[in-house]
């Protein structure tokens, strides 16, 4: 189902870590040199802005092939505009696939191709079925999914998490009221459901290939599975595809359970990161945390903003003051010790930059001195007898 020679992906891997490991300070600058010289790779771009560049690069291309071929259709009209996003659907898996195997693989300008061509497939099916919410979900599912597993292509993963939410969502609201009623349920099933199957696929793969994908998927239950019976969230959407006006002294329905749920769940995964030492879960869950205060707040001002604001940075501040001093002395699991691959010592090089800027403090500058050392016969005597 690849496209791309394995044992290129395999040295891609292999160089990756050997970057990971110069970065770290593991290995010289010679030896990460020597071993990206000995080991072949596919044509990539780890340089987001100069990915960019090609990615518009790579859209201008497919938007003059695709204008060329439109030069040579405008005489059919109505039957071209028919048909006219297949064929640039066509040329966009066409493009990906011939620079796919010149070995171009998170370049830029297959992105342009991939993405555009998801893009025209998803028009071409709203034009055949006038705009049928749930057709183009599954067909762009399944083109993006196809997309990842034979490109290895990450933000494709994505589009197929995204247009499988939607198809699951458009599916339900055809059931009328009583499925945008359970809709939130079944979007928490769902997502809880994805989850350890993606967990266990991920937990059994073999290759490493699909490993960046799948922990994207994994992610992207994460998030779904909080925000489905977010209070805020249900509330809102109840309100917009239901019609329900929550009267002065009521509530939606099992109001207690999306309160519940609303802050135990950014608790669990706070509890589950730092049990499986999870780095994702854990920016998840502080960001589930946040949300959920901004929850309450939207719909309950328990107390001033500025007094809100000054009791959470205290509270803050008390929790990373006893954290750092609970984990400062560890040297393994979780610890406050600097991460040697992640240079997760930044912060530390900022604060001592902006200190240094405060108070004018200069670089060391090294002088030579006018008195001149040396003449010893012993290791580090340094004198031998004379003035």
């Amino acid at each position: 189902m690849i496209v791309y020679n394995k044992q290129l992906l395999d040295n891609e891997v292999l160089a990756d870590e050997a970057d990971a490991l110069y970065k770290g300070g593991f290995i010289s600058k010679e030896q990460k040199k020597f071993i990206e010289k000995e080991l072949p790779v596919l044509k990539s771009q780890n340089n987001i802005l100069v990915r960019i560049g090609f990615f518009l690069l790579g859209c201008l291309l497919f938007g003059s092939i695709c204008g060329a071929i439109s030069l040579f259709g405008l005489s059919g009209e109505d039957t071209f505009f028919q048909i006219c996003c297949y064929i640039f659907a066509i040329v966009g898996f066409g493009g990906t696939e011939l620079l796919a195997n010149q070995g171009y693989h998170n370049h830029g300008l297959d992105d342009a191709f991939i993405l555009n061509a998801l893009l025209c497939l998803g028009a071409a099916v709203a034009i055949t079925t006038e705009g049928y919410e749930t057709v183009i979900a599954f067909f762009v599912a399944v083109g993006s999914l196809f997309m990842f597993l034979r490109y290895l292509h990450v933000l494709s993963m994505l589009v197929f998490c995204l247009s499988a939410t939607a198809f699951l969502f458009f599916g339900m609201f055809e059931f009328g009221d009583v499925g945008k009623a359970i809709l939130p349920f079944v979007a928490m099933i769902f997502a809880g459901v994805f989850y350890f199957l993606i967990k266990k696929l991920m937990n059994r793969l073999n290759e490493s290939y699909y490993y960046s994908g799948l922990l994207l998927a994994n992610s992207f239950c994460l998030v779904l599975f909080y925000l489905s019976c977010n209070y805020l969230v249900v509330r809102e959407l109840s309100a917009e595809l239901l019609g329900t006006e929550v009267k002065p002294g009521t509530d939606i329905p099992f109001a207690y359970f999306f309160y519940a749920f609303t802050f135990v769940v950014p608790v669990l995964y706070l509890i589950q990161a730092l049990k499986t030492k999870d780095r994702i879960m854990l920016w998840l869950s502080f960001l589930a945390i946040a949300f959920s205060i901004y929850t309450i707040r939207f719909y309950h001002s328990v107390l001033p903003i500025e007094v809100a604001l000054t009791l959470g940075g205290v509270v803050l501040f008390g929790i990373a003051y006893f954290s750092i001093r609970k984990l400062k002395e560890k040297e393994s699991g979780l610890t406050f010790k600097p991460d040697r691959i992640n240079h997760s010592d930044s912060l530390l090089n900022a604060e001592a930059l902006v200190v240094a800027s405060i108070f004018g403090m200069k670089p060391e500058v090294k002088t030579d001195s006018p008195m001149e050392f040396g003449g010893g016969g012993f290791s580090g005597g340094g004198s031998d007898g004379s003035f």
